[in-house]
């Protein structure tokens, strides 16, 4: 996974370079660009459906969207994660643009070192993911995340403020332990659906997120932040409840979705 991301990152990088080369040198106009990358889309998808080998999955997947109880953890930890992209994508930038005055030039300066982040070390972090457990390196994503929101909410010097932005980005890289804890926990048959139904939590968030966050930038944008700190303290605590060796029938440590169940019993 880390080795596809850090590739993710490539790709990102030759398309900055292409589109910056054939639009600022050439003069490319929108819509030829955007016929030209649609049409070798398509005819990179035709290659890859003629020549590559297609691998059948070892498991038949449900063809139904599906909630288990048992994976819980992992939605909550989906919602979050979905809910700190967007303080990214659109809070942090902004505030580079509004509090720092970076340009346009500049912003893609800053995705493209990102990228070169990426592309160097997504790799080494998936390695070192696969060493240490996702319980480990999740704890240490969120504590650095807390570490990153505060320093958003007080940062005064612009260099600085690029220098956090591009540490958050890499952060991003360690999210890889969602996905192998997932394989861990997950029937085989319920990767697909369950991929399906974390993608609709993110959209959940993408969607409550800014608006309501959009409203409270309007009176303070350091306030923001300090609630996306708030969003990776519950990540944090959530996170630790990861055992260090998750597997089927050991999806968390604490589970009170089962107290609750006992409770219910009793009385």
């Amino acid at each position: 996974m880390g080795q596809q991301l850090a590739m993710k990152s490539f790709a990102s990088l030759f398309a900055f370079g292409a589109i910056w080369l054939l639009m600022d040198i050439f003069g490319i106009d929108y819509q030829s660009m955007y016929l030209l990358s649609g049409g070798l889309a398509f005819v990179i998808i035709v290659l890859m459906w003629i020549f590559f080998v297609q691998f059948k999955a070892p498991s038949t997947q449900h063809k139904k969207l599906l909630m288990r109880k048992r994976y819980w953890l992992y939605y909550a930890l989906t919602f979050f994660s979905g809910a700190r992209r967007q303080i990214f994508m659109v809070f942090a930038s902004f505030m580079m643009v509004e509090k720092f005055g970076y340009s346009v030039g500049e912003i893609s300066l800053l995705f493209m070192i990102n990228y070169v982040f990426n592309l160097l070390f997504a790799a080494k972090i998936g390695r070192w993911i696969s060493r240490v457990g996702e319980q480990r390196a999740l704890t240490i994503e969120y504590i650095g995340l807390i570490s990153v929101f505060v320093s958003y909410a007080m940062v005064t010097n612009p260099y600085w403020a690029a220098a956090l932005y591009v540490i958050d980005h890499l952060f991003f890289a360690m999210a890889i332990a969602m996905k192998t804890y997932l394989q861990k926990i997950a029937d085989p048959k319920d990767i697909a659906a369950t991929a399906g139904v974390s993608f609709t939590i993110n959209h959940i968030a993408a969607v409550v997120i800014p608006a309501l966050l959009g409203i409270v930038w309007i009176y303070s944008a350091s306030l923001v932040f300090f609630i996306g700190a708030g969003f990776a303290v519950c990540s944090l605590l959530l996170a630790l409840n990861i055992p260090l060796s998750p597997g089927q029938g050991n999806e968390v440590r604490i589970n009170p979705l089962a107290w609750m169940n006992q409770q219910s019993a009793i009385s």
